[in-house]
């Protein structure tokens, strides 16, 4: 059973969802890119909890033996960041509703897991941040596409 935050439901309501991009360097160089993203969320109280922890991607340039770097950006990474933590595509006989809706109810109970009750329609309307690891941010820009204006 989960104890109650002694701050109770107001003080620990659900403020924002982070996901962190972390390079995984074992499947990464020129060219190719593997990232890993875990989704948290960020409670009033400042906590940080996990709502997945299994998601991530990988990138290579079309053609091989270019460098991935002169193609990609952290703003496009950010942006495959929030895609990858879902909702995901729909299947076959599903609409991207009933997706979408399924998703925000898995995360909601993962939270409610945690003790920490909300509707997963609020969920679904936080602001939601990317942030890319150090290590990530400088492999990218060490590529050949350094300098490059963004996309």
């Amino acid at each position: 059973m989960t104890t109650p935050h002694p701050l109770g439901p107001a003080q620990t309501g659900v403020i924002r969802l982070v996901t962190h991009a972390d390079l995984d360097d074992g499947a990464t160089d020129a060219r190719q890119m593997s990232v890993s993203a875990r989704l948290t969320a960020v409670l009033a109280d400042g906590r940080g909890l996990v709502l997945l922890d299994d998601r991530g991607w990988s990138s290579s340039p079309h053609g091989g033996g270019a460098d991935i770097r002169a193609w990609i950006s952290a703003e496009e990474v950010a942006s495959t960041a929030r895609v990858v933590v879902g909702p995901d595509e729909p299947g076959d006989g599903e609409t991207h509703e009933q997706v979408a809706a399924g998703h925000w109810a898995s995360l909601a109970g993962i939270l409610g897991q945690q003790g920490v009750d909300v509707d997963a329609r609020e969920l679904e309307r936080l602001p939601h941040d990317v942030v890319l690891s150090a290590r990530l941010r400088a492999w990218i820009a060490e590529g050949p596409g350094a300098g490059r204006a963004a996309r």
